[in-house]
């Protein structure tokens, strides 16, 4: 049945696409951006040993310039130490967390939203507080509606017309609403059988989480005879969506943590429970570009961009890091006393030869997605299906992509008309869908995601002017089923207990390096921006040699 509504919604988008002219479509303008793949690319040529072409000294030295290396960087100079110099192979700083802006309109590259964190992120409480989104108010918080995700916030093109919400429940019939509430039940177990949390830094394992991770989520659906084209449809959207995989892919731990570690799962016409109540979303036009703005900001000088790290190694007094410098086309050598490793793993595994062997070789083999974003400039509005109205979230049943945000959703202007719609496609992570990211022309994605499109949109090709493609090879890490097991057994500490900085070090040091500490989201075994932030923050505290508050 999946299937069937995949060829159809497939066929409608092809036949409206068809009824472009080439003319049409070559009349759109665009391209790649975002991206410079041949910068990381160059670590797959043989480096020569080569003398720098010059040495430089700092305290601390953060290799990385995403959310999790901007927070190593900020807990820096929140300790009090400013000699530290952050390194990043983009022009920009933010990651997976940035954004553009397309003929004048400010819109994401990658992660579009943070969701209002809970008190187990209390360190990105405190940022969000830093940055005037949320205060107190007669002793509660509050947060900047300016910045919360306006309503109507999400809905699904299910059965030739929209929807509020993104599970399917216009016309689904009684066999389908009794496998929402069993898989509801089902999550309500998981919370009361162990504690899920976001970050999962502050959560206690428990075996039955290990079991979980031991099997795809897919096979846990089965085994709880869960086998509704609709339910399964919607949580492979939903693992696709924050994973970079579906249920035949990730582990069923990570499947249910989705779920458990937030709001839970309700089924329609069941009240959630006293504490799940959704909290609500932050976005901005440019997504979270907006935060990696604001943590990149107060650097100035300490973050140093066209950089492609090597070499990280340690020395007699600390660290050594050699890094290319692709402006001015030389080599340098940092010298420090800490590291803050803020790469993914398989790049973190090529740059220190030093590390552990066998962590060395997980983390070449931690999985990888490929993820495809692209920015469609709208000169006008477009026409719609009937059902529910534009929504800021607004996703395709049975597609291969995400579907699309709308760049402009948060302004207060009272008729829509031009905006910038941001369409995601997260592509798996095999070699495979990884080379087919990267070979094929930007042309092959404007057509596929415009038939994609063009069901519920058939205008969508006559008022698109430009559309540009960001790809990530490597976008994130999928927590297929291990990756948990091995998370809980690296580093070897107790993370019930308040940490001290001996711990802390601990935790995050780079097995067989105690002066490198990793953060980044890739150790969490999934990568969103509390992940990412918190490992980051601790890593700092660590490198500075102060004791987490």
């Amino acid at each position: 049945m999946r299937r069937r509504s995949l060829l159809v919604s497939g066929a409608g988008g092809l036949l409206g696409l068809a009824g472009c002219s080439r003319q049409t479509l070559e009349g759109i303008e665009g391209g790649f951006a975002g991206i410079a793949q041949e910068r990381g690319h160059l670590l797959r040529e043989p480096w020569q040993e080569r003398a720098p072409d010059i040495t430089r000294r700092t305290h601390t030295v953060i290799a990385g310039g995403g959310i999790a290396g901007l927070a190593a960087a900020r807990a820096l100079r929140l300790a009090g130490q400013d000699d530290f110099a952050l390194l990043e192979l983009e022009d920009t700083a933010g990651g997976n967390s940035r954004g553009m802006a397309v003929d004048g309109i400010a819109c994401p590259m990658g992660a579009h939203y943070l969701p209002v964190p809970g008190d187990d992120a209390r360190h990105v409480q405190d940022l969000l507080e830093e940055l005037g989104l949320r205060r107190r108010l007669a002793g509660r918080w509050q947060y900047d509606e300016l910045h919360l995700c306006h309503s109507p916030q999400e809905r699904l093109f299910f059965h030739g017309h929209w929807q509020d919400g993104l599970l399917p429940v216009e016309g689904v019939g009684p066999a389908t609403l009794a496998q929402y509430r069993r898989f509801a039940a089902l999550v309500a177990e998981a919370r009361r059988q162990a504690h899920y949390t976001v970050p999962i830094t502050n959560q206690p394992l428990a075996q039955v989480q290990l079991a979980q991770d031991a099997m795809l989520f897919s096979a846990w659906l089965g085994q709880q005879g869960l086998t509704d084209p609709q339910l399964r449809w919607y949580l492979d959207y939903c693992c696709r969506d924050d994973f970079g995989a579906g249920i035949d892919t990730v582990s069923a731990w990570a499947g249910i943590h989705y779920f458990a570690s937030r709001h839970g799962f309700h089924a329609p016409g069941e009240a959630p429970q006293p504490g799940d109540e959704e909290a609500g979303l932050l976005t901005w036009p440019e997504g979270n570009g907006w935060l990696s703005r604001q943590l990149a900001a107060p650097l100035g000088e300490r973050l140093l961009a066209g950089r492609v790290v090597r070499r990280i190694v340690s020395t007699r007094d600390g660290v050594e890091l050699d890094a290319w410098d692709i402006g001015r086309q030389r080599l340098e050598r940092w010298q420090a006393r800490r590291c803050v490793v803020a790469l993914p793993l398989f790049i973190a595994a090529r740059v220190l030869p030093g590390a552990d062997s066998r962590w060395r070789e997980q983390a070449l083999q931690a999985p990888h997605a490929a993820w495809l974003v692209a920015n469609l400039r709208l000169k006008t509005a477009l026409e719609d299906r009937p059902g529910a109205a534009p929504s800021w979230d607004n996703v395709l049943y049975g597609s291969p992509g995400l579907g699309y945000v709308d760049a402009l959703h948060q302004s207060l202007r009272p008729v829509p008309g031009e905006t910038v719609l941001s369409y995601y496609r997260a592509l798996g992570p095999t070699a495979a869908a990884r080379q087919d990211l990267l070979a094929r022309p930007w042309t092959h994605w404007r057509d596929t995601l415009l038939a994609e499109l063009a069901a519920p949109h058939p205008d969508l090709a006559e008022k698109t002017t430009r559309i540009d493609i960001v790809r990530y090879g490597h976008a994130m890490r999928v927590p297929v089923p291990g990756t948990l097991s091995q998370i809980a057994a690296w580093p070897n500490a107790d993370r019930r207990n308040q940490l001290s900085i001996s711990k802390l070090s601990g935790l995050l040091a780079v097995p067989g390096e105690p002066r490198m500490f990793y953060a980044h989201a890739d150790a969490s075994g999934y990568s969103v921006f509390e992940e990412a932030f918190t490992r980051g923050h601790l890593a700092g505290l660590a490198a500075a040699g102060r004791e987490p508050g």
